[in-house]
């Protein structure tokens, strides 16, 4: 379960990372992929990824191993994204 939701996060990361890079584009692309791109990356991914790091955080206290559920490589992933979104939506 944490695995699914570990990846959503990832792919919601994603989408704010490229709706940041299309608010600072002169002319933004317009459309539906568009508007769901940055939908999933504003709204989301703030969302989402708290709650990831968060329910990682209370296995990572309560000492749960984690090796066989999540890949290391996504839990630092979803980490650092969360650092520019939280500066993000609290600025």
């Amino acid at each position: 379960m944490i695995r699914f939701f570990s990846r959503v996060a990832f792919i919601c990361n994603i989408c704010f990372l490229l709706a940041v890079i299309m608010q600072m584009m002169e002319h933004p692309p317009e459309g539906e992929m568009v508007a769901t791109t940055i939908i999933i990356g504003y709204v989301f991914a703030g969302i989402v990824n708290l709650t990831i790091n968060l329910w990682l955080a209370v296995l990572l206290i309560s000492r749960k191993q984690l090796n066989n559920t999540v890949p290391r490589w996504l839990i630092i992933l979803n980490f650092l994204f969360l650092i520019p979104e939280l500066i993000i939506f609290l600025r």
